[in-house]
């Protein structure tokens, strides 16, 4: 029985067809989001492969308001956590120049 269940060799006018489509439409719409630590995402904020350990994330110019380096440490924060859905401090922030004056975006590295 397990194996015909594992191969679906159920023919599709069958009890036993309804029953394993009826239980894939359970565990699509019953698992809670937390068993596959789904999450909403910030938008503009994309994370980026490790750099020496540390997690770096890609933000959106049009995320922080800031101009000062000092100043966009505390908001790139506040946006990481909110992605990340727990604190994350930042060690710096850097911003990536495009050919006008204002940033295209920033590269936000946390702390490892």
């Amino acid at each position: 029985m397990l194996k015909r269940l594992i191969f679906w060799e159920f023919p599709r006018t069958t009890w036993q067809y309804d029953v394993v489509v009826g239980l894939i439409l359970a565990f699509i719409f019953l698992t809670p989001r937390a068993v596959f630590n789904d999450q909403p995402r910030a938008p503009g904020v994309v994370r980026l492969p490790e750099q020496h350990g540390a997690a770096v994330f890609f933000v959106e110019a049009g995320l922080l308001q800031q101009n000062t380096p000092e100043a966009l440490i505390p908001e790139a924060e506040a946006l990481v956590s909110k992605r990340l859905r727990r604190p994350a401090p930042v060690a710096r922030v850097l911003a990536i120049q495009s050919e006008g004056e204002r940033p295209a975006g920033f590269m936000v590295y946390l702390k490892p």
